[in-house]
């Protein structure tokens, strides 16, 4: 009876064995390629060694551009125009004539008023020798020295008003665009043109109360402008603010820049990066830098070839570069490349290791 169902009893165990020995071959595989088992292999990362080195960071603020010296040319007097000696846009001269105003009315004052004086010192002279030979009171000699004196200013302020009708550049500079024309009637209110000396260029700019004591003169200034993109100017800090605004709690920054090809103009919005003292810092590559909410963390290697996460707290960023100030040291090995493949605990192997940049050099734009 029993050797009639063996064979039967055979053909059903036998599957049965062969499914567990395949399921006892999976789980191995499956514990072998386990976190931290012995089978595992090492993914291939890039790495660096953190090194401190010389790091100057920026503030970054938007400043309006502004003419070195800047005025609009009116005229003292109401009167008409007789001749305009300039054209739009025109570069001009300190003291040089712009428009000449119509001043017969000027000219015959003149006259009158150097004849009254001509007059009067006439008759100063002839008293001045009367009162010598005591002919006259010295009381009628003083009188008519008055007079003379009074005359004489007649004819000064008559040359003044001669000199009002001519407009005169104040300073060396470009003209803007000409209001006026010959003939036309101009007033005290009236604008003939703009004169803006571009030579040099202040910019104006916000920096935070919190960064004072990292301003000073003398200060690298960068700017960009929208109308020249791709293209950077360079100046200088020349004046701080003395006072800093108690409601933005922010102190005015004057930086001035050489403007010789005249690209800059009044009123150029630009956006200014002003460059701190050089110091000693922790930087790494930005894209090591792993971001989750709010929290910053670096996968540092440890030496057995597994990886940790060390929080980190960033400063400045800049040029693919950002600094570390909390969080990691110098000498640590902290992978650079290969970051989303990671979980604390893998070993990881350097494909290509990065070589760690030179901090004491400036940075690529040419300013730390």
């Amino acid at each position: 009876m029993l050797n009639r169902f063996a064979p039967r009893a055979l053909l059903v165990a036998l599957p049965l064995l062969l499914l567990a020995a395949c399921g006892g071959d999976k789980g191995a595989q499956a514990k072998g390629n386990g976190n931290g088992g012995a089978g595992e292999r090492p993914i291939p990362v890039t790495t660096q060694v953190v090194q401190q080195g010389a790091w100057n960071d920026t503030l970054q603020a938007l400043g309006t551009a502004k003419a070195r010296e800047s005025v609009t040319l009116t005229a003292k007097v109401s009167e008409i125009v007789q001749d305009v000696h300039f054209d739009s846009g025109q570069q001009v001269k300190a003291g040089q004539t712009l428009v000449t105003l119509k001043g017969d009315a000027a000219q015959a004052t003149l006259v009158q008023a150097e004849a009254t004086y001509a007059e009067a010192e006439r008759l100063y002279r002839r008293q001045k020798e009367l009162a010598d030979q005591q002919l006259i009171a010295r009381s009628q000699l003083d009188t008519q020295l008055a007079l003379r004196d009074a005359a004489a200013a007649r004819v000064r302020q008559a040359r003044a008003d001669i000199g009002d009708r001519s407009v005169r550049a104040p300073f060396a500079g470009v003209l803007g665009i000409r209001q006026v024309s010959p003939g036309s009637l101009i007033t005290a209110n009236s604008t003939i043109a703009t004169l803006d000396d571009i030579s040099r260029m202040y910019v104006d700019f916000q920096v935070p109360e919190a960064a004072l004591a990292s301003v000073e003169a003398g200060n690298t200034v960068t700017a960009t402008a929208a109308a020249y993109p791709g293209e950077s100017f360079e100046g200088e800090v020349e004046t701080i603010e003395a006072r800093i605004d108690a409601t933005t709690r922010a102190v005015t920054v004057r930086a001035v820049f050489p403007n010789a090809e005249r690209k800059l103009r009044p009123g150029m919005l630009l956006d200014v990066r002003l460059f701190r003292p050089e110091r000693q810092a922790l930087v790494i590559p930005e894209i090591a830098v792993v971001q989750v909410g709010r929290d910053s963390f670096v996968y540092r290697v440890k030496p057995d070839g597994s990886v940790e996460q060390a929080a980190v707290t960033a400063g400045v960023r800049r040029d693919g570069q950002v600094e570390i100030v909390k969080g990691i040291a110098a000498g640590d090995r902290i992978v650079i490349d290969g970051t989303g493949k990671l979980r604390p605990g893998v070993k990881v192997a350097d494909a290509a290791p990065a070589a760690t940049p030179k901090q004491d050099a400036p940075a690529a734009d040419g300013q730390g």
